[in-house]
């Protein structure tokens, strides 16, 4: 897996790497559980699926379709203390490139 900060630098190692529009369609939506795949999860949480960690934070949701159910504030503590992360943002940025470089196959 890439980490974050090895994205750019994988890439640009590549010999071969598909355009956006090989890996992507613009106008498709991307599930929550695509990004935060069960190997993302597994390698930067306590948790083997996304589903399992929505469900075991501080709030009334199950899986990751409930997940609005979490308040942010709550979330941020919840993911600082039960991941490798400092907060949610430091997660989802983590997880867009994991997803990227899995697209990218880099």
């Amino acid at each position: 897996m890439v980490l974050q900060t090895d994205l750019e630098t994988a890439v640009e190692a590549a010999d071969d790497v598909p355009t956006a529009s090989d890996v992507y369609e613009a106008a498709a939506d991307i599930a929550v559980t695509d990004v935060f795949d069960d190997d993302f999860v597994a390698a930067h949480t306590d948790f083997d699926t996304f589903d399992e960690l929505v469900a075991a934070s501080p709030a009334d949701a199950t899986s990751a379709d409930e997940l609005d159910r979490v308040l942010d504030g709550a979330w941020d503590e919840f993911v600082a203390e039960r991941t490798d992360f400092e907060d949610e943002e430091a997660m989802v940025f983590a997880a867009r490139d994991h997803w990227v470089a899995k697209r990218l196959g880099v």
